[in-house]
Formats: C-alpha cells, structure tokens, sequence
C-alpha cells in the first residue's frame, strides 16, 4: 500500500514515541496492577468481597494483558529484536494474548452487570451479588474465552513476523485466502469489543436513569421531611455513583474505539470495501490506546475510593521501609567485612612483628650465653649452671617461635580465603 508523504511523516514521529512510550508504560501498568492485586486482596479497603474479586480479577486480567501483548510483543516489535523470531511458539502466545485480553474485556461487562443488579434489582441482589456467585460467573468468562480463542493456535503458524499487524505470526497462503479464517476474525472483532461496548453502554444508561428517577423521589420526600442532612448526604453518595459510571465507561470506549473500528475495518477489506484503507498510523494509535486501557481500568474503579488510597500510601511506606531496611542491613554487612579484613591483617602484621622482635631477641641471648661460656670455661660448676639455664630458656623461645609461626601462617591464609 502506498503511503503519502504526510502519512509516512506522521507513522514515522508515532513509531519513535512507541519506543518510549511502550517500556513506560510496561513499568507502570505492571506495577498499578501489582499494588491493585496486593491492596484489594487484604480486605481492608471497605468494598464488599463479591466487588473485590471482581475487581482483583479484572487487575489480574489487565497484568496478562499488559505482560503477553506490551511486554512479549510489542517492545520486541519496536525495538526490533529480532532473536524472536527464532521462538517457535508463536501461536501458543496468540491464544494466550486474546485469552488474556477477551478476559479483560468480559470481566468489566460482568461487574458492571453486577453492580447493575446491586443498585436496579433489589431482589435478585441478595442472590446474585455474592462472592460464590462472582467466581462462577469469573470462572465461566475465563473457560469460553479459552474456547473461543483456541482456533487461533490452528490459524497461525510458530513463527513471529515481528510485524505490528492483528496478524503478528505468520500465517499459511490458504488461511490468507480462505473466507472462513476471515470470518472468525471478523467474529472475533464483533465478540471483543463490539458486543461489549454495547452492554457496557445499555447497563450505564440504565443505571444512571434509575438513580436519576430515584434521586427526584428523595428529593421530593426531602421538601416533606426535616432529614436534609441525610438526604444530602445520599445525594451525593448517587453522583458520585453517577460520575464513577460515565468515567468508566467513556475511557473505555475511548481508548478501545480507534482499535475496534481498525480491526473491523481491516476484516471487511477482504469481502467488499478493499479499495478503502484507513492511515496506517491509525492501527498504531489504535494498539497505544488499547493498552493503555489495561493501566487505567481498574484503577478508575479503585483509585477513586479513599480507603484504597489509604492502604495505597500505607503499602508504598511499608515498601519504602523495607527497602531502606534492606540497603542499611547490606551497608552494615559490607563495612563488617572491611573491618573484619582489615583487623585480621593488622593482626597478622602484630604477630608477624613480634615473632621478629622474638627471634632477634633469641639469636642475641644465644650469641651472650656462648661469650659467658667462654669466659668461664675454667669454672666447671658455673659453666654447667648456665648451660642449664639457657639451655632451658632456649627451649622456651623455641616454643614461643612455633607458636607464633603457627597463628600466623593460620591468618595468612584465613586473609587469602577472604
């Protein structure tokens, strides 16, 4: 296809901020989505369990996300490294990459149903807003998204083309003609995110209108009750609930609209529309957005709460300290080290000195001994009492000799270990 002048410019300027944005991104959504699991894992952010483990799940589908498509397919795409290729497995991370973004997808439609049920169907409420029913339905999102997306291991082949296209493997001559290959992607698109734009946006609107209806019901019994403090209170409790539901379902529309309409688009070039292409920074801007969404999504629903923000600054202090903790400890090791060497080796040059001084004490106590021995050679019992004598006191820096060699040859080699 060929590119205009102002088109290749524009794709040009996109792929170099690609090259920085994606690695930032990377770190940022694998750390939001960490701290998210840890946080709301505790228990402690006042939400009730069934909206906790929808929540921990959608962070744990979004880390997927942000680990199979940003970090293994992506960077390696912009930064070109090209070893990649060489990994047969290709496929295999195809079905785990749509597994892990149809999860992400399905679980945003599944809690927004659930809180739907919570503010809209009093009765069904007690049922279905449960922590059993929440892993079932969890449960059941991930095996068909396991199910649907396992024709994709058959479609392409464990090669990666290292080319950022929906078709980021390589694929045979007849799935590139075949209509029925076509189809399914074309299906594909439709199930994720078509359907659940629509659902996310019919159960928003249905929402907002029911607390609407219901916030002019408790207006007008406030104008008839002395509990406008309450009533205040309720209010805007139901705005916030309000503002919380548009932001959800706005960034996510945003972010995923430009890759939707990519996708679908590219699917129906090949039955009707194959004269019409759309820019092909559009696909690239359209991939940014959608990942994006993966570090933002959950944190809309829990970075707006304040006992999360709480436990939030709570386990960023905790992490703080400990690394703190840690560097101190590992200073703390390496100057005992120091210090230790460096006292073995004063030791070792102590014992070394006095083994000198001791052996140049010994040679002068013998050279005395023989002149006083040669002077008194005439007297017999002189000369044998000091034989005796240094006879004796020889011994004694023998030993002393021996002793000393032996503890410094000893921390010689313990400073040669070290």
């Amino acid at each position: 296809m060929y590119l205009g002048i102002n088109e290749f410019i524009i794709l040009t300027f996109v792929f170099e901020i690609e090259k920085i944005y994606y690695p930032i991104l990377a770190v940022v959504g694998v750390t939001a989505n960490s701290m998210t699991i840890v946080i709301l894992s505790r228990g402690k952010c006042g939400l009730s369990k069934c909206v906790t483990r929808y929540l921990v799940a959608m962070a744990a589908a979004d880390l997927l996300v942000v680990t199979t498509d940003l970090i293994l397919r992506q960077i390696p795409i912009v930064h070109h490294l090209y070893f990649v290729r060489g990994i047969p497995v290709c496929n295999i991370h195809a079905v785990l990459l749509y597994v892990a973004t149809d999860c992400s997808v399905w679980f945003t439609v599944t809690f927004t149903f659930d809180r739907f049920v919570a503010i809209c169907c009093q009765k069904l409420k007690t049922k279905y807003c449960t922590e059993k029913t929440a892993a079932v339905v969890l449960g059941a999102v991930t095996v068909l998204s396991c199910l649907k997306n396992i024709f994709w291991y058959f479609m392409y082949l464990p090669w990666y083309r290292l080319a950022n296209t929906p078709w980021f493997c390589y694929v045979s001559v007849l799935v590139m003609i075949s209509r029925l290959w076509v189809t399914l992607e074309l299906l594909h698109s439709i199930l994720t995110p078509c359907i659940p734009f629509v659902l996310i946006l019919l159960l928003n609107a249905l929402t907002i209108r029911h607390i609407l209806v219901a916030s002019r019901v408790r207006r007008r019994l406030r104008n008839h009750s002395s509990e406008g403090i309450a009533s205040d209170i309720e209010m805007e409790r139901r705005r916030k609930s309000i503002i919380l539901l548009l932001i959800i379902s706005g960034s996510f529309i945003l972010l995923w609209a430009v890759f939707m309409l990519f996708s679908i688009w590219n699917r129906l070039s090949y039955f009707v529309l194959d004269t019409i292409h759309l820019p092909a920074y559009m696909k690239e801007i359209g991939f940014m957005l959608q990942l994006l969404s993966c570090c933002t999504n959950t944190c809309i629903y829990a970075v707006t709460q304040n006992k999360f923000r709480e436990q939030l600054k709570n386990v960023v202090k905790c992490l703080y300290l400990r690394i703190v903790k840690i560097i101190k400890w590992t200073l703390i090791i390496i100057l005992n080290e120091q210090w230790s060497q460096q006292r073995h080796l004063a030791d070792t040059i102590g014992d070394f000195t006095a083994f000198q001084i001791t052996k140049v004490l010994y040679y002068s106590l013998l050279s005395v001994t023989r002149r006083i021995s040669n002077l008194c050679r005439h007297c017999t019992l002189i000369t044998v009492g000091f034989n005796f004598a240094s006879k004796s006191a020889v011994r004694y820096f023998i030993k002393c000799l021996v002793k000393i060699r032996q503890v410094s040859q000893a921390r010689f080699a313990f400073v040669k270990l070290d």
